[in-house]
């Protein structure tokens, strides 16, 4: 998984070319790092379907800030480089599959 920052955060999201899934987390977050563990596992099934990336909200403040992110760990989906839907942050990745209608 690739991390971004509030720097490169437009760009990428607009240019993927995908749909785009970014993991808001932060270190010591204990349910973000079981997240961070299924996401793993699930992008390897969604190669070419879909980007996977992260955001560390420790460092990075302007994304998280612009999209009221309040609680950790969340999953945000883009579509065409445009904010679609908040997904639950915590899950399997069999029901994060399910929430992005992928499977």
């Amino acid at each position: 998984m690739r991390a971004v920052t509030d720097r490169d955060f437009d760009q990428v999201v607009e240019q993927a070319g995908l749909p785009v899934l970014v993991a808001f987390w932060k270190p010591g977050c204990g349910s973000c790092r079981s997240l961070m563990r299924e996401l793993d596992k699930l992008e390897l099934e969604v190669l070419g379907q879909l980007l996977i990336l992260t955001m560390n909200v420790e460092e990075n403040y302007q994304i998280p800030a612009e999209l009221e992110v309040r609680a950790l760990p969340v999953l945000a989906l883009y579509r065409q480089g445009l904010f679609e839907r908040f997904i639950g942050g915590l899950g399997t990745r069999e029901e994060i599959l399910k929430q992005l209608q992928l499977a």
